[in-house]
């Protein structure tokens, strides 16, 4: 019962307390509908375009005319030297191009091998990747077509031709997110790591900011002095608010938005469930060492802000330097991530999450444990029987 009262009263601190109110009920909805809106076209589309065509030729027409056809391509300028081309790239107003050199079409047509130049923006780096697989695509097949249509006519059979032309085939098929689909790529990733920063930025306010607002006496009092029972009424209750914003991202969020597969499962709730332990046992560690609120504040900031970078969400932790995957190791949110990855993306089955799940409860069952050894020392020192 005694931890039930610390549940409640933890309760009404979240709902009174403006740092707790703001940061546990309002930021995440508020965060989580922008990350949406940000993504909401889904993918990259109709990138400004420019062609340089030197050949003026059917061919080069043809290409021209297969390159607008792409999702990713929008052909907005006909340009006629490279530096026209650079000032464009630096005013933003394209963002790639291609140049069809003098006489393309009839080194095509002799069998002499031609370059055809393509320019993309590598300071940006996803629209410039883009960019070069369209582009690329469209020119080795149109290049081919033109070959293949020149052997049909001179007499040769089509399949013969198309084995010249093309002697070995490569077949891409790619899983998990084939459409390059970036609101069902990053939006989730965003909205888990922010909840982690979330979950951890108050929590490392949890025991310190009682000495602040001047009610750590009467916490000690209504728990009479048990460290196990102020440290676990104060999980329970923050872990009830995670459970919220579960509901909040798998129950409205993601159905609202139509965002990939369906999280709201047992599965991802469980493991969503040991990130949440974990990042309140972190904090709670954080908040009984460190006595000033702002300095708490400031090492969770610093913990956590750099999550989505050496997460390796976006760039592999196996390439990271030795130190970076440490620090990445030491953040329960790359665990996490794989472990989503896995239940979400791919759809595996549970028990290819199970050494994700066990890193995340090794947390907690780390960092709980010196966090109530630190209460209880506190407390001995600190506690003044009424």
């Amino acid at each position: 019962m005694t931890v039930l009262r610390i549940m409640i009263r933890e309760w009404r601190r979240i709902l009174t307390l403006p740092v707790f109110f703001w940061l546990l009920l309002v930021l995440p909805p508020v965060l989580f509908f922008f990350y949406a809106f940000i993504y909401e076209k889904e993918k990259i589309k109709d990138l400004p375009f420019a062609i340089w065509d030197e050949s003026h030729s059917a061919a080069s027409r043809q290409l021209t005319f297969l390159l607008e056809q792409m999702e990713s391509i929008h052909i907005t300028h006909q340009i006629k030297s490279q530096s026209e081309l650079e000032l464009l790239i630096l005013k933003g107003e394209v963002m790639g191009a291609v140049h069809f050199p003098v006489k393309m079409e009839e080194h095509i047509l002799s069998g002499q091998p031609v370059d055809i130049t393509l320019y993309t923006n590598a300071s940006s780096l996803v629209p410039a990747k883009l960019l070069f697989k369209n582009a690329s695509e469209v020119i080795i097949m149109g290049g081919a077509g033109i070959t293949l249509e020149k052997l049909i006519q001179t007499g040769m059979n089509r399949n013969k031709a198309m084995a010249l032309v093309q002697p070995v085939r490569l077949t891409t098929l790619p899983l998990y997110n084939p459409g390059y689909n970036y609101f069902q790529y990053l939006v989730p990733g965003l909205i888990t790591v922010a909840l982690q920063m979330i979950i951890i930025m108050v929590s490392v306010l949890l025991f310190n900011y009682e000495t602040k607002t001047g009610s750590k006496q009467e916490l000690y009092a209504l728990a009479r002095g048990s460290a196990l029972r102020i440290l676990s009424g104060k999980m329970f209750a923050h872990l009830g608010v995670a459970w919220i914003n579960f509901i909040l991202v798998t129950g409205i969020i993601f159905p609202i938005f139509g965002i990939g597969q369906d999280m709201a499962t047992f599965h991802f709730f469980i493991l969503y469930t040991l990130l949440a332990m974990a990042c309140i046992s972190i904090g709670s560690l954080i908040s009984v060492i460190i006595s000033d609120t702002m300095l708490a504040t400031d090492i969770a900031l610093f913990y956590t802000a750099p999550a989505f970078v050496f997460s390796g969400y976006t760039f592999p932790r196996w390439a990271m330097p030795w130190y970076d995957q440490f620090y990445a190791w030491v953040m329960p949110y790359s665990s996490f991530l794989d472990g989503f990855v896995k239940l979400y993306q791919m759809q595996l089955p549970f028990r290819y999450a199970f050494s994700e799940m066990s890193v995340l409860l090794l947390f907690v069952l780390v960092t709980f444990p010196l966090a109530l050894l630190v209460l209880k020392i506190k407390i001995r020192k600190e506690f003044i029987v009424q």
